[in-house]
């Protein structure tokens, strides 16, 4: 459970409008004082990779990232906050997950934009395949090491 704000999660195939979902958080509302947001990108890993293929749990991907959105509401004193993650074949520049916080002031909402990527990239429970261009099947992603590293901030003095 969060506090006054519940997290609007969606895990899906289509693509989403960046613009759209921020304008929402702060539309007719005064008490936001800033938004911040973050897209990730399908990287083309110097123009050898066709597409990155995303599989999740269904049901397991949202109640996860509804659990770390609602850590950050308790956290940060957020007036809204959105994740959306893709699932699905996306090709490079496309987009994969978005995270746009909305708090009185900037710095809650840098930290909590921060924090839910650092557990998405660690707890959420998604699968990569990576297409390259020269080989017809795909290659799984190692987890790595330096994303593990990136949440011990989160829960350290």
């Amino acid at each position: 459970m969060s506090g006054p704000v519940t997290p609007k999660v969606l895990i899906q195939a289509e693509d989403f409008n960046t613009a759209e979902e921020a304008a929402a958080l702060s539309a007719g509302r005064e008490d936001v004082g800033a938004l911040v947001t973050f897209t990730g990108l399908c990287r083309d890993e110097n123009g050898r990779l066709s597409a990155l293929e995303l599989e999740h749990y269904p049901g397991m991907a949202e109640a996860e990232i509804g659990r770390i959105a609602d850590e950050a509401c308790k956290r940060w004193p957020l007036t809204g906050l959105t994740v959306i993650h893709r699932f699905g074949r996306i090709s490079p520049g496309g987009n994969i997950v978005l995270v746009a916080a909305a708090s009185s002031h900037r710095r809650a909402a840098f930290e909590a934009a921060d924090y839910l990527m650092d557990f998405l990239k660690t707890r959420a429970p998604f699968w990569k395949k990576e297409h390259l261009k020269e080989r017809n099947e795909g290659s799984w992603v190692e987890a790595k090491s330096v994303d593990d590293e990136a949440t011990k901030r989160w829960t350290t003095g």
